[in-house]
């Protein structure tokens, strides 16, 4: 009995023997899978690491890359019509910039320097100062107001304005910015609005230049931007006589600076031409314009050495060098007695340029 008992005891042992045997095996195998899994999931993290370094320097390169391959690529200036008749082969004693220049005294009308002053080029924005004088002399109320339409933005250049679609303005605030800033939107909204539209505006334009006698002039809209509005030094002379003699014309285009309201924002306007601005100067009305097939262009009312003057600058070669011209001008009237003055008339040995 005790025998039997021994040996289930012993039969029990070795039972509980083997269990452990293949139990040990199979914890050190978990374990040994927990670790490999650990340690796949840190390289995993490792390699996941490396590749946000990689990619991060990689970012790097490429747009040091791009930084370093972008091409400025200088595209010439549009050639104006002065520049492509010829103008600016005629040589001056005066050396301006100007292709076409015309000086006169305003009051005896002696041609005192002329150059190319019969050519007949696009005028930009001298445009404007026609504008003024058919608003002006239409006697339509200054306080009523007028809006910003999509009408008024600029089809022809594409040029920006800070008068946005929707801007309610009065028409004196509008004439003010058109004829000191040269603002397009303002001089177009201001043509657009004209009693029987922008067709009967146009046609006042061009009938105001036939009865002053500008038989060289021609307008199709009113600021300039179109270069089908063109007009000799000689036409434009005669406007700047004409638009002299209106006072509200004078003060407006002679504002060296302007304020207007918009919404909850005030917007500031200077002046185009800075010469108003300078003491040297006393200028009665002018008038700046640009676009690139008319070149930088001038034209002024001032008074030189006790003379009342009329200058006009067209087809200059930069922004600065039409107000240079303008300085030359003045220096040398100022250097040469009334009495001596000598008559300059110069002339490029080109066709006109008529457009």
């Amino acid at each position: 009995m005790s025998h039997q008992i021994f040996n289930r005891a012993l039969k029990i042992v070795g039972f509980v023997a083997l269990i452990a045997a293949f139990a040990v095996p199979a914890a050190n195998a978990a374990t040994a899978k927990n670790t490999i899994v650990k340690k796949q999931h840190a390289s995993s993290k490792a390699s996941a690491s490396k590749k946000v370094v990689s990619t991060r320097k990689s970012v790097r390169f490429v747009a040091g890359t791009k930084r370093r391959s972008i091409i400025r690529v200088s595209v010439p200036p549009k050639p104006s019509f002065g520049q492509i008749a010829g103008l600016h082969s005629a040589q001056d004693p005066l050396e301006l910039k100007s292709s076409v220049a015309l000086v006169i005294d305003q009051d005896t009308r002696e041609v005192l320097f002329s150059k190319n002053d019969h050519a007949v080029l696009p005028i930009a924005s001298l445009t404007k100062l026609m504008t003024g004088v058919i608003i002006s002399g239409a006697k339509l109320p200054m306080d009523e107001l007028i809006t910003v339409t999509q009408d008024d933005v600029d089809t022809e250049k594409g040029s920006s304005s800070r008068l946005k679609v929707g801007t309610t303005l009065t028409r004196g605030e509008l004439l003010h910015l058109a004829l000191m800033s040269s603002e397009n939107r303002a001089a177009h909204a201001l043509g657009r609005t004209y009693p029987g539209g922008m067709g009967t505006f146009v046609s006042l334009m061009n009938a105001k230049a036939k009865m002053l006698g500008m038989t060289d002039t021609s307008y199709v809209e009113p600021t300039g931007l179109s270069s089908r509005n063109q007009s000799s030094a000689q036409d434009l002379a005669t406007l700047v006589n004409a638009a002299h003699g209106d006072p509200m014309l004078r003060e407006l285009s002679t504002s060296t600076g302007y304020q207007v309201a918009v919404g909850s924002r005030t917007l500031q306007y200077n002046n185009t031409n800075r010469l108003v601005k300078n003491p040297e100067w006393d200028i009665g009305l002018q008038k700046t314009g640009y676009i690139s097939e008319a070149g930088q262009c001038l034209v002024m009312q001032t008074k030189i050495a006790g003379r009342k003057l009329i200058m006009v600058f067209l087809d200059s070669a930069g922004k600065l060098s039409r107000l240079g011209d303008a300085e030359r001008v003045r220096r040398w009237v100022e250097s040469n007695p009334v009495s001596a003055e000598p008559k300059l008339n110069v002339s490029a040995s080109a066709k006109q340029a008529n457009g």
